[in-house]
Order: C-alpha cells, then structure tokens, then sequence
C-alpha cells in the first residue's frame, strides 16, 4: 500500500477527531502552531516528524500561503484637492486635485463683475498656487464650453503652458478664444470624445456624457492611488435632449460599483426641489410666441453658448418662413464653431446678415442676439438705449429674453426691459413665459447622481453659501454623515484618505480683476477709490510754492468734479481755496516743507470744512509744485 493511499486512510478514519485547545489532534500526529509566523514547529525543512519519517510535502505547500496572509497591507496614498474658484461665488471654477506628484486641473473659469467693482470687464481666478507648481501639473480637464468654466484660459495659458483636454466643441470655442490673444499656436489641445479614458500622470480621468444647456458636456471620473473622484461639472437629467444623448447614468453606476472616494457635485439648483424641465419645453413655448408674434420682428435675447436653444429658434424660424440673423460678437463667434463642428443645423438660405435686414419685411425677421443679462454693452442693451449701429427698436418689434437673470443682474436687466417697453415695443421675459429652462440638476436629480455614485465623501460645488449648504443637507437627508461632508470655500485645501477626510492650510487663491488690457493692476485699493470718487467726487487743489521759503506764488487753484456745480457753489469753492492758502503760508512760517505733512493738512482740513457745509466726503487731491 502507497504511503499516499495509507495517509488517505488515516485521515479517513480520524476524521471524526476535534481541535482541541492549544494542540491539533490529526491523524494521531502533533501538530503545534509555532510561536512566530504561525508555521507548524514540527514541520521543518518540509519534512512531516513522526509516523512515516519518508513522507515529505513540497517547501511551498505551506510557505507561500503563510506568506501571503502575513504580507503588511500597503495604505493608499492621499489625494489633496484646491479650490481655486467655484465656491460662494457664482463662477470662475477651478479646482486643482493632485496625488503623490501629479496635478490636474478641472475648468479655468472667469466670473462677470459685480455692482461694486467700478470699471471691471472680467473677474479670473488668481494663479499664483499653479504657477508654483506648474512642474507638477500633466493638463487641465474641461467640462463644458460656458465662460465660467474655460473663459480664464487665455489669462492662465499666457503663463503657464498646459496641455488641453476637452471635447470637440468645448475645444471649438477655446480655439477661438485662444485665437484672440494671439496663443492658439502655442497651445496643446487634444480631443476626448464621452466614454474615452486618458493618462495624466499617475491618475485617469474617464470623460462621462451628460446634459447640459451646451452640448458636448461631460463628467469626470480620475481614478487616483488614492481612489476615484467623480466630478460632475454643470449638468441635468434630459430624457429627451435637442441634441445627443440623455446622460449617461449607467457609466455613474458602473463607477459608484467600483467604489467612489469623493464626490465633487454642482450645486446651483441645490435650493429647487423636483426635477429640471426638459428643453423640449422651450421649443412648444417658441412655436405659440411665433405664432403670436404674426406681423411682428421677433428679437430673441439668449446665450450665445446655449447651442441647443439657437437651434430652436432656427427650427421654428424655418416652420414660419422667416429669415434669421445673429448680432452680437460672441454669438456670432458661438455660432460659427457650432455650425463647423455640426452641432448646428441650419436650413439652406435661411440665415442673413445683419446689413441686409431692411430688406426683408419686419414679419419675416428673427433676430438672434446677445444681452440676456442686460450687460451694458451687449447688443439688446445697446438696441434698448438707442445705441446700436445697425438696429433700431420699436413698436413692431416682439422681444423675448430667454435666460434667467443670473443673481444680481436682476436689477439690470430690469432697466433693459423697461427701457424696450418705453419704446413700445413687446417684452416677454423668463418669468412670464417657459422661455427658458435651466441646464442645471434640481434636488431629485441630484438625489439619483448621489445614490448611483455613493461617495465615501462629499464635497458640493459651483454655488454660493446657501446652495452649498442646502445640497450638504440633501446629501444628510440620504444617509452621509455630517462628518463625511465638507463644504470649502476659495482657497481651501482638503486631504482625503480612504480612512479620513482633514482640512489643510488655505492656498493662494482669490480674485484678479481684468480692466482693458490691464490684468491684476486694479486692486482692492483701486476699486475703493472708484467707488470713493462715484459716491462723492473729486476736489483737487493745486497750488504753486518758493522753492526758497515755501510760501505762494500763485494759487491755490480748485478743480472739483463730481462734487458740485462750479457755478453755483463759488463760495463754497472760495472758503476752500481761503482754508488751503492758510495752511500753505502757515507751514512756510513754520519752516515745514515736508509736503507729506503739508498735504495731509490740507486734506484734513478741507475735509472738515466741506462735511461741516455739504455732509458730503469727495476725494481731496492737494497738487504742490516748487518754483
């Protein structure tokens, strides 16, 4: 009988034996687990002591096994994620994630300027935090084609150069914009089509088709070391599109099955419950406003990268036989990349150029135009203060503002509005007409992204303060724990591990203002005294002084403006003019020719005089010179 068949038998026999405490009963052998790494002490050198000494097992029959459970469990690196822009603010988003020694970035957005900032064309994010690490940095990810998401490109690439990656439309209109500061032909721009998995460093971003008001808008998925992050950018759940495809859900799921870290999800329509409207809605509101508008100009005012709504109006302006024509430089822009790329359709000889817009009977006219936020220099804007070149408004004109004011143009695109009605002409506006639907996910869908995705940890984005706060709640009202969310602001830096999520100290990171040509050189400082010389004007006081002993010689002069009427307030400028030369000659006795000390007296007493007189504060502006 083999030793084989003879083992085989006892095992048999024994099989009804127990483990008991401390020793192994097997087989009539002893078998003592080891005090180290839980190898048997009497199986040694392979060879089984006791019984039949020529029965052997392999070295590795044991070994590897014992090896492998005993292997130390390796912890996952960290992902440490930078708010540049995006939250309390609406726009200028950017969010910068890095791992071991890669970064990418997320959007490069800019943001429209607020009532207070005097002067100011755009609002970008400061980079100061990506140039210090721009050695580190594999490319920037783009969501979608809208300014507060890719307009801060040409302001970040005309310092740092970074690879682009983007869907072909978004790339569309950053090559225009690129263009027009002359940095196209440095730039690395490549094409990532939804469903398409690139390589940046030690992590991958998965592009994830969604709806948006623009098309070609995505999602992203960046597996890391550390683990994945999906990020949604702007977005909605469309059932039925104009253009493309709903969302891609089931990609969400796949990737919530996988296992999510951290879920970075819009918030702008966190606040409204139920769900977003499809944009179908908008085309059965344009086709009734046509038929209404039967004898009259249509002017409609939207976004010029809301694609999918121009294509609305182009459809309904070819059911009704009319002709179309955009004005607006960035609508024009918009319009060119879409119609090159296919996103636009457009019926043969159905579009016009503005110049040729007399020659068409008004009912046969849409016009297509930028100003939806009552911008003042928008085309609308321009044709409601009767300042356009090329249009004028009036009675016989049917206007529709198919956009939501963004939070805080409410006031001016009220005054647009009026100014049309004044005219006489006809105004239909959001809140009066379902002219207009958001791209944003309202409460019930971003319930479902949530449970598709089922994130460790949450982190809301793109919002103010009470959408941030309003979505953490919602993701509260699904089961996440408190803790497991963080709500940022710009410049926060978060660390995230698969066992814990700390806040680090704050990055460089805030507001540059964008005047004309000029980029950071308005500041704080600047905007104050703006805002100082709007409320309450300016008083200068020039006054020419001995270059010897400091007295006068001619002046002091005073040039006020935006103060008060000359005219009618000399006295007042005389008593000014009588407070400045007693300073001046009283200094020059004194022997003080420290013109610091000078002008700050004057300042000072002036300022007293006028608040006595008028309770008003101008900017005082003393101008001495030596003679």
């Amino acid at each position: 009988m083999s030793t084989e068949f003879k083992y085989d038998n006892r095992r048999k026999s024994n099989s009804h034996n127990k483990y008991s405490k401390g020793k192994k009963n097997y087989g009539g052998y002893s078998y003592k687990p080891s005090q180290g790494k839980g190898a048997s002490e009497s199986f040694k050198g392979g060879t089984f002591k006791g019984g039949n000494k020529n029965f052997k097992y392999s070295k590795n029959y044991r070994k590897k096994p014992y090896q492998k459970q005993f292997k130390p469990i390796k912890n996952k690196p960290s992902v440490k994620i930078a708010f540049l822009g995006g939250l309390n603010e609406i726009g200028k988003n950017i969010t910068m994630i890095e791992c071991e020694n890669d970064i990418i970035l997320v959007d490069c957005g800019m943001a429209f300027p607020d009532g207070d900032m005097l002067g100011v064309d755009l609002v970008i994010p400061d980079f100061t935090y990506i140039e210090q690490n721009q050695d580190k940095i594999r490319g920037i990810v783009l969501t979608h084609g809208h300014e507060d998401h890719i307009g801060g490109l040409p302001f970040l690439l005309g310092r740092v150069n970074i690879p682009i990656y983007g869907t072909a439309l978004t790339l569309g209109l950053v090559g225009n914009k690129l263009k027009e500061h002359s940095l196209y032909n440095e730039s690395s721009l490549n094409r990532v089509n939804a469903g398409e998995t690139i390589k940046l460093g030690c992590m991958s971003v998965e592009f994830i088709h969604v709806n948006h008001s623009i098309p070609d808008a995505v999602a992203f998925a960046i597996r890391t070391p550390a683990g994945t992050i999906v990020h949604t950018g702007d977005f909605k759940i469309d059932c039925t599109p104009i253009t493309g495809d709903m969302i891609d859900l089931s990609a969400f799921a796949r990737v919530g099955d996988e296992g999510v870290l951290a879920l970075l999800a819009e918030s702008t329509n966190a606040e409204r419950p139920g769900y977003t409207q499809t944009e179908r809605t908008v085309s059965d509101s344009f086709d009734n406003l046509f038929r209404r508008a039967e004898h009259d100009r249509i002017i409609i005012a939207t976004f010029a990268s809301n694609v999918n709504r121009v294509q609305q109006i182009i459809n309904c302006a070819e059911k009704y036989g009319r002709k179309v024509a955009f004005s607006g430089r960035s609508m024009v822009n918009y319009m060119a990349v879409a119609s090159e790329l296919d996103y636009l359709s457009v019926p043969e000889n159905i579009l016009i150029d503005l110049d040729m817009l007399d020659r068409y009977p008004r009912e046969q006219i849409v016009l297509v135009t930028t100003g939806s936020q009552g911008e003042p220099m928008s085309a609308l804007s321009r044709m409601a203060y009767s300042d356009h070149r090329k249009v004028m408004v009036g009675e016989g004109d049917f206007i529709i503002i198919s956009a939501n004011p963004i939070p805080g143009n409410e006031k001016t695109v009220g005054n647009v509005v009026d100014e049309l009605l004044k005219k006489g002409c006809k105004v239909v506006y959001e809140s009066m007409y379902e002219v207009h639907v958001s791209g944003h996910a309202c409460q019930e869908e971003l319930k479902i992204i949530h449970k598709l995705v089922k994130p460790k940890y949450f982190i809301p984005v793109h919002g103010e303060q009470k959408h941030l706060r309003k979505h953490a709640d919602l993701a509260m009202f699904l089961g996440m724990d408190r803790k497991d969310i963080y709500i940022g602001d710009v410049g926060s830096c978060i660390e995230i591990n698969e066992n814990y999520m700390k806040e680090l100290p704050a990055v460089p990171a805030g507001k540059v203002f964008v005047d004309g040509l000029g980029v950071g050189d308005v500041g704080s400082i600047v905007l104050r005294d703006r805002k100082h010389l709007g409320q309450d004007g300016l008083i200068i006081i020039v006054a020419s002084l001995d270059v010897y002993d400091g007295h006068v010689i001619s002046g002091p002069d005073i040039v006020s403006r935006g103060f008060v009427y000359v005219r009618e307030s000399e006295g007042l400028l005389d008593e000014v003019r009588q407070v400045a030369n007693n300073i001046l000659e009283d200094c020059a006795d004194n022997n003080i020719h420290e013109w610091g000390i000078i002008k700050n007296r004057i300042k000072d007493d002036v300022s007293k005089l006028i608040s006595q007189k008028t309770r008003r504060t101008p900017m005082i502006l003393p101008i001495l010179q030596e003679v």
